[in-house]
């Protein structure tokens, strides 16, 4: 059975890598990926985490001041908006 993952969209590239440097120093287990056409955003880097890890990748992302363009979660297939900063 596949564990639920989430997704993190960008509106830059260089909060992509930022973000990527900080959940892999906070032990977030991450994967980097195309942005999903479904999902609109200024950047083609999109990162999935486990969705266990939504609180604390939420935490990290509002503590550093993340610039994002929203975490989401897959319903079927389609992406739902679960959280912006």
């Amino acid at each position: 059975m596949d564990l639920e993952t989430m997704l993190i969209a960008f509106d830059s590239t260089q909060q992509a890598l930022r973000t990527e440097m900080l959940l892999e120093y906070a032990d977030v287990d991450i994967d980097i990926r195309p942005t999903p056409k479904e999902i609109t955003a200024g950047c083609a880097l999109s990162i999935d985490f486990p969705a266990e890890e939504f609180e604390k990748v939420k935490e990290i992302i509002q503590s550093e001041d993340v610039e994002i363009r929203g975490i989401f979660r897959r319903l079927n297939e389609e992406y739902e908006l679960v959280f912006s900063s």
